[in-house]
């Protein structure tokens, strides 16, 4: 059964595999879908805001240069004489852990005026002893880049620079020691960011300084920072962040270790395998999760403001409270719009960049970056697979509510794994497996509506005027099995026809003939369709039906015995509303046979019909004609008597009708077991006996048997018909020969 199901609906179970197999290409890493990309991003940015802790953290200090700042000190950048005295303050006064600048000092100063007294002692006064003396004594607190050097030096101060990818690769200033040699990953598949160009801090500056780091974030495709890189390769050899700088500064410069998941495994060449950047210490081992491009998801704890922001030109002047700085980790930067330092990021559209390496830092801290390693490609191809499969191979199986139920499941069970992990710290990318569910869930939706309601309503062109809704319902559901071309079934027929039909339309006018023919086509095509019959055609009063095509009915003879049954006392409450518009009351004959016939459209290119023929037809055509012969409403032929066990039948005769040298037994049915009365049950075991008698030529006792029912009965046609026989019999013997065959030379 599953087997057949599943080739019925191939077509629509490839083109499901053909879009997971899509998706696939996406998750994989094969080729790029922008749409998924772009909706990853929105439900990443949309987890991380739900997430974020929030809060103040104020472990880490943002001094701002801030246009207050400004506004007192003077445009940016400030004279290095200043720096040293913010330095002087900050390490002297307020004891501050660590100090990092998310600047760089690329350019001398020269606002003290050095350079251009040097120049006159060179020019016009290099014989004025006592302007050369009086300039060496000078030199020493007017070389403010000296200065600042001096104030850095052994200091835990970091400082900042940045890295480029120019065509014409300018460097400037001295890049600090690489924390991680050349060949360090040498074999190792990784896709670390490569840069040309930078643009460092004076030399000094950089010889008496505890350390540095860049700190350029990475920019996504819709132009939102979401990652910084923790190493960065230039000219082979790796170099930190700001942020990882300033951690390892803080923990004592621990060595930087390269976390593999993968060492000592077999292949582990071939996968990259880099997936945290270690710090040990004493007191413990810092983890830094990293990803295939060895950057690291931004903790945003929140909005702008999650760090305090202190005005720098306050702790230049010793302005700020002692606890406001002592112990913490301070960075320096800009939240001003002039400074060019603000970016999108998913917190914010506007965001200060040093409040992006705050976060960094109190993320290595508390250990509260997401890992997203290398090997969550294999994952998210292995949600898409598993996804795609169970979708694409159920959903075709499926009606649209349960279809919607299951793909609604998947869904949900999908995004509360996902995000179930994302809280435990891991992410998975969501978008491929979410679009996927909808887009098979999409095909499966659209491929009922255009593709098998376009069956249906074939189906419902070809047989909706024949068959009853709840069939064609039935049948819409495995279309392909049905046909309206010849072939040979086992059916069962039904004909009905008024009796004296011409004298009642003789009475009425046109118009209430039509009325009374309409109630009464109406309710009898109702009797049939109800009993799971279809209607075959009108022919004036008469109606034929037939059971068990195009549906196939193991029950079609019962059905049709049952339908009979009810056509005659659906008729009998006609009689009231008929008695009321001055109507005669109608009876009508019906006819039933069982067997083999040719079922299928059939008709000329001008109008065909779909219809049964066959010898089995016109048996039941003809038990319908003889049924006012015997005086009963309904007659069936023996091999529908020999189909339906639960109906209580009267056998009336044996027959042979015209066209057919066989005869066959003909039954009356009287109802469903257990519904017939007792009188009626003794009757007819009286009657079975009179059949009995006379077929074996005892006219006496027969005669005597069907007296004692005719008195039960006087008005019984069948009892005078048997009783004329009977009469006749006695004057004209049959012969010892005599089968009890009635043959009728007429329709």
């Amino acid at each position: 059964m599953a087997v057949a199901a599943l080739k019925k609906h191939l077509i629509q179970i490839l083109l499901g595999l053909a879009i997971m197999l899509a998706f696939l290409g996406h998750a994989g890493r094969f080729y790029p879908i922008p749409l998924v990309s772009v909706i990853d991003a929105f439900i990443y940015d949309a987890r991380l805001r739900l997430t974020m802790p929030g809060g103040v953290d104020d472990r880490v200090v943002i001094l701002d240069i801030d246009e207050k700042s400004l506004a007192e000190g003077g445009r940016w950048p400030w004279s290095r004489d200043k720096m040293a005295t913010l330095l002087d303050r900050l390490f002297d006064h307020y004891g501050v852990a660590v100090l990092g600048f998310d600047v760089v000092f690329a350019e001398p100063d020269e606002s003290s005026g050095l350079k251009s007294l040097e120049a006159i002692g060179k020019r016009e006064l290099k014989d004025d002893a006592g302007y050369q003396s009086a300039l060496k004594g000078l030199r020493q607190s007017l070389d403010y880049d000296r200065r600042f050097a001096e104030a850095m030096a052994k200091r835990p101060v970091v400082l900042g620079y940045y890295f480029t990818n120019m065509s014409n690769a300018l460097t400037s200033g001295r890049l600090p020691e690489p924390v991680l040699a050349p060949g360090t990953f040498k074999g190792r598949n990784l896709a670390i960011t490569t840069w040309n160009g930078y643009g460092a801090n004076l030399p000094e500056y950089q010889t008496n300084a505890a350390s540095a780091g860049h700190f350029v974030p990475l920019v996504d495709f819709d132009g939102i920072s979401r990652r910084v890189p923790m190493l960065v390769e230039y000219q082979g050899a790796y170099y930190e962040s700001l942020s990882l700088a300033m951690v390892r500064l803080l923990l004592g410069m621990p060595k930087l270790v390269p976390g593999y998941a993968d060492d000592g495994a077999p292949g582990s060449r071939d996968y990259a395998g880099l997936e945290w950047l270690e710090l040990p210490t004493p007191r413990g081992t810092v983890r830094i999760p990293v990803d295939e491009s060895v950057a690291t998801l931004i903790p945003y704890r929140g909005r702008q403001g999650s760090f305090p922001y202190l005005p720098i030109a306050d702790a230049l002047h010793g302005r700020l409270p002692v606890e406001a700085l002592k112990g913490k980790i301070v960075i320096v930067g800009t939240s001003t719009p002039g400074l060019m330092d603000l970016r999108a990021t998913p917190v914010a559209t506007s965001y200060p960049g040093v409040e992006i390496h705050a976060n960094l830092v109190a993320g290595m801290l508390d250990g509260r970056i997401k890992l997203k390693p290398a090997y969550v490609l294999g994952a998210e191809v292995l949600m898409v697979a598993l996804c795609g499969l169970i979708l694409a191979l159920l959903l075709p199986l499926f009606s649209p509510l349960k279809a919607s139920l299951l793909s609604f499941g998947v869904l949900l069970a999908a995004a509360g794994l996902n995000f179930v992990l994302w809280q435990s710290g891991l992410l998975i990318p969501l978008a491929s497996t979410l679009l996927l569910i909808l887009a098979l869930y999409a095909l499966s939706m659209s491929w009922g509506y255009f593709v098998e309601s376009r069956a249906k309503r074939q189906l419902t062109g070809l047989f909706g005027q024949y068959v009853p809704p709840e069939l064609v319902e039935e049948m819409s559901r495995d279309p392909e099995n049905y046909s309206m071309e010849g072939r040979n079934e086992e059916l069962t027929v039904l004909f009905s026809d008024v009796r004296s039909f011409t004298t009642i339309s003789e009475g009425l006018d046109p118009k209430e003939l039509t009325h009374l023919m309409n109630e009464y086509l109406g309710a009898m095509t109702a009797v049939i369709r109800r009993n799971r019959g279809t209607l075959d055609k009108y022919i004036g009063d008469a109606i034929m039906a037939f059971w068990g095509a195009p549906v196939a009915d193991p029950e079609h003879a019962r059905h049709a015995v049952l339908t009979a049954l009810d056509m005659q006392r659906e008729l009998r409450k006609l009689d009231e509303p008929f008695k009321a518009r001055g109507w005669k009351p109608l009876y009508i004959g019906v006819g039933i046979n069982t067997g083999t016939m040719t079922v299928g459209d059939m008709g000329s290119p001008v109008r065909q019909s779909y219809t049964v023929m066959g010898d089995a037809v016109n048996l039941g055509s003809r038990l319908e004609g003889i049924t006012k012969q015997y005086g009963v409403g309904i007659l069936v032929g023996e091999t529908t008597r020999a189909a339906v066990k639960d109906v209580v039948f009267r056998e009336l005769d044996r027959v042979r009708v015209k066209g057919k040298d066989e005869p066959v037994a003909i039954y009356e049915p009287l109802g469903l077991v257990g519904e017939v009365g007792k009188d009626v049950l003794d009757a007819l075991k009286l009657w079975q006996q009179v059949l009995r008698l006379y077929r074996a030529q005892d006219w006496d006792q027969a005669d005597v048997q069907l007296y004692n029912l005719t008195r039960q009965a006087p008005d019984c046609k069948l009892y005078q018909l048997y009783a004329e026989r009977i009469a006749y019999y006695r004057q004209h013997p049959p012969g010892e020969g005599w089968d009890g065959v009635t043959t009728f030379e007429t329709k």
